[in-house]
């Protein structure tokens, strides 16, 4: 098993809040709100793909035949990888579908984060595929928004992500973490999903409340 597939492995196992204050344990932005579940109720996690989306008026000019916005991510994508949508327009146009939906599915992609709008919403459920955005819409991305690039930096939320990055996605939120910190992220999360496993396991035994969630809960991300 390669590094990066471990890093998934252990990724899939947190949840986005352990994931969320494990960020805050070691400085770096916590679980972006408002990207909520809206397809399955799947947790995801991988890494990521990205793609940013512009005024139609203002796409870069191409001198090929035109490519649908989310295609190009969709091919580059891994099995088990996570396309990450850029679409702060204003525009109420959708970033993602459902055909790419299926294409995606197929492709073996883990989910899409759009922060955005997204559309067709209920092919995406039918197909099982998880999809995470910032709200639902009806309207084409045909003359409104186009694609001006994938595969580099996007902003989420106020966060930067960069394709190669990893992402976890539940109800709870959406966490993006730099490939570069990965391995002590993991490490603090780990960390925190243990000792609230084990607060959980003093509850259930009997142990007061007051006494598990005392000093060593309040001081657990200093």
């Amino acid at each position: 098993m390669s590094d990066i597939e471990d890093n998934v492995k252990r990724l899939g196992r947190l949840d986005v809040c352990a994931v969320s204050d494990a960020m805050d344990k070691i400085n770096l932005p916590s679980a972006i709100s408002g990207l909520e579940q809206r397809s399955t109720t799947r947790r995801i996690a991988g890494r990521v793909v990205t793609y940013r989306l512009v005024p139609a008026n203002e796409a870069p000019t191409h001198h090929t035949p035109p490519r649908h916005l989310g295609t190009t991510a969709i091919e580059m994508a891994k099995p088990g990888e996570i396309i990450v949508v850029e679409q702060s327009t204003g525009i109420d146009a959708g970033s993602w579908g459902g055909i790419l939906s299926v294409g995606a599915k197929v492709r073996g992609v883990a989910g899409v984060i759009a922060d955005g709008p997204v559309r067709d919403i209920d092919e995406a459920r039918g197909y099982d595929f998880p999809i995470y955005c910032r709200s639902l819409t009806a309207r084409t991305a045909r003359s409104r928004v186009a694609e001006a690039e994938t595969g580099q930096p996007v902003n989420i939320g106020g966060v930067t992500v960069a394709t190669g990055d990893y992402a976890i996605a539940d109800a709870s939120g959406v966490v993006f973490i730099p490939a570069a910190d990965i391995e002590r992220l993991l490490s603090a999360a780990e960390m925190i999903a243990g000792r609230e496993a084990a607060m959980t396991k003093a509850l259930l035994a009997g142990k007061p409340i007051t006494e598990v969630m005392g000093a060593d809960y309040e001081h657990m991300l200093k």
